[in-house]
Formats: C-alpha cells, structure tokens, sequence
C-alpha cells in the first residue's frame, strides 16, 4: 500500500486575522499582545443577574440628540414589534404572543432605574428575548435614552390633557346639568 507524504499540522497558519476586524462595543473582547490601537483593554463584563445591574449599572452616556437617534432607530428596529413605536405595548405582533408586552410608558418600566431596563434588555425576561447578541452595550443604553425620553414626553402630554377645564367647557356643562335637573323635576319626583 502507498503511503502519500505526511503533511505537518499547522506548518502554515490556517488563517490569520487582518488588523481591525474584531468587532468593538468595549466589553466582550480578551485583551491580548500586539492588539491594535484603540480596541479595548478592559475584562470581560462577567454575567450579572437583574438585581445586581439594577444597582450597579449607570447609563455612560450623555442624552445627546446623536445618542437619541441611534436609540429611536433600535427601538424602533428591535423593539417595536411588540412595544409598538409609542411604547403602549401595541406592537404589530402583540396580538400573536402569549403574554402581552408592557406598557413602557404608563407601567412599571417608568419607576425602574436605567440599569434594571439595561439589564433586562441584555437578559431578557419572562417572555421577552435576550439582546446582547443583537446589540451593543453603548446601543442598549441608548435604547433606555431614548425610551426615557419618551417617558417624559407621554408624561408631559398627559399632564397637559388632564387641566381643568375651560371656562366655556365648564359653562356647557352646567347648561347640560341644569337642563337634566329640569328635566329630572319636570318628571314629578318627589327627590330633589
């Protein structure tokens, strides 16, 4: 039987990596020797459960209108489906899930600090799925900008549909009352 040449394993490297190609959002990447210019040198962020990022975790991020582009674009890309584009849990696949998705802007979502919304978008939750494949850290956080902004914003117009009510509008109304107890007498009820 004949034996060909024996080739030596890993004589030549297989492949070798270009400098840069290594995605960067700053967390998950081992820091190594002869790493290019500006990739990160820090660890790896280790796994953290929901309690701990809501105590530890603070948005770095400023509220720039960049930051709250880059956030309405993400929700509107990952989110919306289920949370709809206000936030009302009105997605257009809402109708289809088992459990229907929150409220962001009048539920518990408004009273939770930033690094719980940040860790439950990284984690996920009860029916909702992880998101730390489909997005970056900086991405996340601008996703809790921007749905903070949006917080305010529903939170203000509701303040301002709920004033008195106009002098006219009140008037109208008291026409509208005085004419139903006319009415109500005119019936011969004993009550007033």
């Amino acid at each position: 039987m004949y034996r060909g040449p024996q080739v030596s394993t890993f004589t030549e490297a297989p492949r070798s990596m270009p400098v840069g190609v290594l995605p960067v959002d700053g967390i998950h990447y081992n820091v190594h020797y002869g790493q290019p210019a500006g990739m990160p040198d820090q660890a790896a962020m280790p796994p953290m459960k929901l309690e701990v990022m809501t105590v530890k975790l603070h948005n770095p991020l400023q509220p720039t209108e960049g930051n709250l582009a880059k956030g309405k674009e993400r929700f509107e890309t990952n989110c919306s489906p289920c949370h709809g584009l206000s936030g009302l849990g009105n997605g257009t696949v809402a109708h289809l899930l088992h459990r229907k998705p929150a409220n962001l802007m009048t539920g518990v979502s408004k009273n939770l600090p930033d690094g719980y919304i940040y860790g439950y978008i990284r984690n996920g939750g009860v029916a909702m799925p992880p998101y730390v494949e489909a997005m970056s850290s900086d991405e996340r956080w601008d996703v809790v900008m921007y749905v903070r902004d949006m917080q305010h914003k529903f939170a203000s117009e509701s303040a301002g549909n709920t004033a008195e009510p106009k002098p006219t509008e009140l008037g109208e109304h008291r026409a509208a009352t005085d004419e139903a107890t006319e009415t109500y007498s005119e019936m011969g009820s004993d009550s007033p």
